[in-house]
């Protein structure tokens, strides 16, 4: 630190003096990935102003020492304000920036579980495409998964059934190596061991020292009516196994449910178009139908029907697959008009036509009065 007038810590870190624990924190991250040295190789000022943070940052993250500062300022500190980077006094900085840029404790120490560690394996998807009808009852469906699994021959170890990997020489174990780096005394990874801690003389034969294998195993989904296209089941523990005896990953399996050719979905609701001829829309009619479930159900056309006039039956749509409510069926009707008639059947067709009025269709006088004035007539 410079001497001269110093400033403010409250200033340094850009928070208010009534700051809570988890702002002071979060400023004091902004500013060290901003300043760090590692980013910085060439700016003195980025590493003054680096320093100029951590200083504010224990003091203020320190309960005791933010009370006595608030009170009486830097004098209240007395050489307690900023007298090195111990450790023990900046235990959580390794928390705030070790992640930051890959590698542990950046104050010479080791990082908590050094050595060899094992790591989650990682979640897998897989993409399960089923008809609308299997949609809507639920269904029980075998897949087929290929992924990582622990090695039979050495139990996940890595090494020859009998041997074990030996420490690492170059960081005795830790995993990491440390130099100094500035005013840092910086630890990255150790690049004999990769960071395992150990090195492994006598690697499996099966695995290749990796611990795993790539299998595919086959797995039963149970699907529950009423999925939807994008909806995942969570299989947990059914993803790839982890590295040096971590825990498996997990497998999701994500819905796909292909378009049918007569119903169209609409969240729980279906819709479904219905032809019917000319003379059931004239007369009216029972048609009869199946719905998504194979239920046998009937569609009651009113006599003097129109095209696009829709009949609702309630409960007849997709299940819900959080309770056990279904949607709706909407069937659209569509009038068929014939596009051939024999001469009986249009004689027929004439004669009614003319007892009921003629072949016009029957619009009012009102629809007449405004087409002659939409062309001009008088």
């Amino acid at each position: 630190m410079t001497t001269g007038t110093r400033r403010d810590y409250y200033d340094i870190l850009g928070v208010s003096r009534d700051a809570s624990a988890g702002d002071i924190k979060a400023a004091y991250r902004r500013l060290a990935v901003q300043y760090h040295p590692d980013r910085n190789p060439d700016d003195p000022d980025a590493e003054e102003n680096f320093k100029e943070a951590s200083e504010a940052y224990a003091v203020l993250s320190d309960t005791d020492k933010r009370a006595r500062y608030d009170r009486f300022g830097h004098q209240g500190l007395g050489s307690e304000g900023f007298t090195g980077f111990d450790p023990n006094a900046f235990g959580d900085f390794a928390d705030i920036l070790g992640d930051l840029f890959g590698f542990g404790d950046i104050f010479g120490g080791r990082r908590r579980g050094g050595g060899q560690r094992s790591r989650r394996g990682h979640d897998l998807q897989y993409t399960l495409r089923l008809k609308l009808e299997e949609a809507a009852t639920g269904i029980e469906r075998p897949i087929r998964v290929p992924r990582f699994e622990g090695c039979e021959r050495c139990s996940g170890s890595g090494s020859e059934p009998g041997t074990t990997p030996e420490n690492c020489g170059t960081c005795q174990g830790s995993g990491q190596v440390a130099f100094r780096r500035g005013f840092l005394s910086v630890a990255q990874t150790c690049p004999t061991c990769g960071g395992a801690g150990r090195v492994n003389r006598d690697p499996c034969g099966d695995c290749e020292g990796r611990g795993r294998t790539e299998k595919e195993v086959t797995l039963n989904v149970t699907v529950p009516a009423g999925v939807d296209t994008g909806m995942r089941l969570r299989l947990a523990g059914e993803g790839e196994a982890g590295s040096m005896g971590g825990p498996a990953g997990d497998l999701f399996v994500v819905m796909a449910i292909e378009e049918h050719d007569l119903f169209q979905r609409d969240g729980v609701d279906l819709h479904l178009e219905l032809p019917v001829s000319v003379f059931q829309a004239m007369l009216g009619a029972k048609v009869p139908i199946k719905t998504i479930l194979g239920e046998e159900a009937e569609i009651a056309v009113n006599p003097g029907a129109q095209p696009g006039e829709v009949v609702r039956l309630s409960g007849s749509g997709m299940p819900d697959v959080n309770d056990r409510r279904r949607g709706d069926l909407y069937v659209h009707l569509r009038v068929v008009v014939p596009a051939r008639l024999t001469s009986e059947q249009r004689k027929l067709i004439e004669e009614v036509a003319e007892l009921g009025g003629g072949l016009e269709p029957e619009v009012d006088r009102g629809f007449f009065e405004r087409l002659r004035r939409a062309f001009g007539g008088e």
